[in-house]
């Protein structure tokens, strides 16, 4: 599928190319192309193949636990994410979550935590979920409202969370609840929720553009053992943070994986559909939109592959994540919009693979961090190294 000359950048290692061939190969034989009719049922069918196939391996960390390295590798998890959303969407949504899901036990969690959890994550045998987001505190944690009272060796857990990606399907949940150690965001600590705990419930099951499992979840007098606990306590906003950095970045990749399956799209569609006696691709309007689009995707692909690289040199990618993840999803809404204005009363038809793209773009805007967030982030960073060097 298109061009892959970007894999010879010098930001990815021999192994790297290795693995996108190999994972492009694997997933046109045994991802599907449509949408399944029960998401749940296909999400859990895409997490064993995922986990089959060996590529969950790549979502977690330790070599003890079943994962390919000690760290988790950032160019391999974008690599992956992109491939994988030039397939499917959902296929795409299922890897990732596997290691957002699960990434704070990757990164914080103890000996104990880790063997209990991420080689079931890896083998695709237990499915992971990352609670974090509230009705009143999405992009300002905190907002946070979802409380935990520690009670001898448990904590107590009340409230709820909401838009929770694998929401009713997961077997585990990573939660993030204010425990009051100090006031705002450095009160809060991170917890493992297992299905089926007393006092944990699927409150609501939430439909989207782009269907995949999500869900409002409740917690009412919900006793978690302090062993669950990720981390020290009201070092949750770290741990959060932490685990979200690794896998913004990714969720740039997950866009390209759209915008280049969409520039594949167009190009094809271009060249054949005639018009006036001539191709579509003829006219130079197209000529000139195919040539924004490609620019675009590697502008975008640029900044996200910088970010990984820069992660994976054990740098700070705060700012560069940002600059990937707000670039490569505004890119990637624009690339599909013009593809699917190309192929015309067929672009909206359901379940054509532009109309697919134009829905699963969407939300990549907004989770992980909105846009606007994005933006922030970015001026933050710049005023404070400002800051320092005037100081």
């Amino acid at each position: 599928m298109g061009d892959k000359t970007y894999l010879e950048w010098p930001f990815f290692d021999a192994r790297h190319a290795v693995l996108e061939r190999e994972l492009d190969a694997w997933a046109a034989q045994h991802i599907a192309q449509q949408h399944e009719a029960d998401v749940d049922a296909a999400c859990r069918h895409l997490v064993r193949q995922l986990g089959d196939g060996g590529w969950l391996k790549h979502a977690i960390a330790g070599a003890a636990y079943g994962a390919m390295g000690e760290g988790i590798d950032t160019r391999a998890i974008c690599l992956i994410r992109e491939t994988l959303a030039r397939h499917n969407g959902l296929a795409d949504f299922a890897f990732a979550m596997q290691g957002l899901g699960s990434g704070a036990i990757s990164l914080h969690g103890t000996a104990a935590q880790r063997e209990a959890y991420l080689p079931r994550v890896a083998r695709g045998d237990a499915i992971a979920a990352f609670a974090l987001s509230e009705p009143q505190a999405g992009s300002d944690v905190a907002a946070m409202q979802c409380a935990a009272v520690r009670d001898g060796d448990h904590y107590v857990l009340n409230g709820e969370k909401t838009w929770i990606s694998n929401g009713g399907i997961a077997d585990f949940y990573v939660v993030f609840a204010r425990t009051g150690e100090q006031p705002g965001a450095r009160g809060i600590s991170a917890f493992i929720v297992d299905a089926g705990t007393p006092g944990f419930a699927i409150a609501e099951r939430i439909q989207v553009i782009a269907p995949h499992p999500l869900a409002r979840l409740a917690f009412s007098d919900c006793r978690i053992p302090a062993a669950q606990r990720i981390g020290e306590a009201g070092q949750g906003f770290k741990v959060a943070m932490s685990t979200l950095d690794v896998f913004r970045t990714s969720v740039a990749a997950a866009a390209l994986g759209f915008a280049r399956r969409a520039l594949d799209e167009a190009l094809a569609h271009a060249t054949q559909r005639k018009m006036f006696g001539q191709a579509l691709s003829d006219f130079q309007m197209t000529q000139a939109k195919l040539a924004q689009m490609a620019t675009g995707i590697d502008a975008a692909a640029l900044l996200t592959y910088r970010a990984a690289w820069q992660r994976d040199q054990g740098r700070n990618v705060t700012r560069e994540a940002a600059m990937a993840k707000m670039t490569a999803t505004e890119t990637a809404q624009q690339v599909i919009d013009a593809a699917l204005q190309m192929f015309g009363g067929l672009g909206v038809v359901s379940e054509q693979p532009v109309e697919r793209l134009y829905r699963e773009i969407r939300a990549l805007r907004i989770y992980e961090g909105a846009t606007e967030v994005q933006q922030l982030i970015i001026a933050r960073e710049l005023l404070r190294a400002a800051n320092t060097k005037e100081q």
